[in-house]
């Protein structure tokens, strides 16, 4: 099968590959998944689990993403609650070979089954950006009706869909990013919006929750924010101070079933949107990698389509 490799973690994304790799093996509880659409992290390059593996042991080539949208091709020993031909989409193991490949094997637990109406280009945006904009709202922050929240970087993958689920809860969104961002996050219904290059952070005013994926200055500023009982929620990486009389939360998103397809649903019904700013083919993903161009929302890499899929 045709995948995007990586051998040498110093070569950095000039180290990405187009190269032919053996067929995944469906281990027990596993599906074979063969991709529609990947999704991925630019900054997964960098993860230690893309290089070792869970004892340690350097596990290149690696295939990296990490996000799949497709149809399962076949079945491990011990799997059930799927079958093959059926459309499915999840998030894969961060210390097992990706989804930037023709076929990809998952544990049948992190896939939910896709519905018709759901396009796989759509549908690879919505597994990390979904589940960490819910685990970091509702899991971590606890975000209840009525309640202000602060979301970092709303016009991108995680925060447009965090934008969504907290105006659908009830709670005052604000969000930020930069000017041109300023209609699309309205648009998904955030009731302010703040330029982080020129805005002053402090007007925001005190908020019960602050939603980020930023880090650095913007992570460290938005600590004062934080209203008595109020909590930051961050993916970038653990703060180096908690808040006065409130908590700061680092966490890293985990698969969950159940969630994706509560996802899924929502997407179906029109009551969430992900985002897709580009879609690229798989020979172009290490410009996707690297990003020369700003995109709103994410980039997803097509794999293969459904005519493709039909006749492999």
């Amino acid at each position: 099968m045709r995948a995007i490799i990586v051998r040498d973690r110093a070569a950095g994304l000039s180290g990405l590959t187009s190269m032919d790799m053996p067929y995944p093996h469906a281990a027990e509880n596993d599906v074979i998944v063969r991709v529609h659409a990947a999704g991925f992290t630019p900054g997964e390059l960098d993860w230690p689990a893309t290089w070792t593996d869970r004892a340690g042991r350097d596990r290149t080539p690696t295939i990296p993403g990490h996000e799949v949208s497709g149809v399962v091709a076949e079945l491990g020993y011990g799997t059930t609650g799927l079958s093959v031909g059926q459309r499915v989409f999840g998030l894969t193991d961060w210390a097992r070979n990706g989804t930037l490949a023709e076929y990809v094997a998952v544990e049948a637990r992190n896939l939910a089954p896709l519905p018709a109406g759901i396009d796989h280009t759509a549908a690879a945006a919505l597994p990390i950006s979904g589940l960490t904009a819910w685990q970091g709202l509702f899991d971590h922050a606890r975000l209840t009706t009525g309640q202000t929240v602060l979301v970092h970087g709303a016009a991108g993958g995680v925060g447009s869909i965090a934008v969504q689920l907290a105006h659908e809860a009830g709670a005052r969104v604000i969000g930020t990013g930069r000017t041109d961002d300023r209609d699309v996050v309205l648009g998904l219904g955030a009731r302010g919006f703040l330029d982080l290059a020129t805005d002053d952070l402090a007007q925001v005013g005190p908020v019960d929750v602050v939603l980020d994926v930023i880090g650095g200055d913007v992570l460290d500023a938005s600590i004062a924010l934080v209203r008595p009982g109020g909590v930051l929620v961050t993916i970038a990486h653990p703060p180096a101070v908690q808040p006065t009389d409130g908590r700061a939360v680092f966490f890293v998103v985990e698969p969950d079933r159940v969630r994706l397809a509560d996802l899924a649903e929502r997407v179906r019904t029109g009551r969430l949107r992900p985002i897709v700013g580009a879609v690229r083919p798989l020979s172009e993903t290490a410009d996707a990698f690297a990003r020369r161009h700003r995109v709103s929302g994410r980039t997803i890499i097509q794999v293969a389509n459904e005519q493709e899929a039909l006749h492999p």
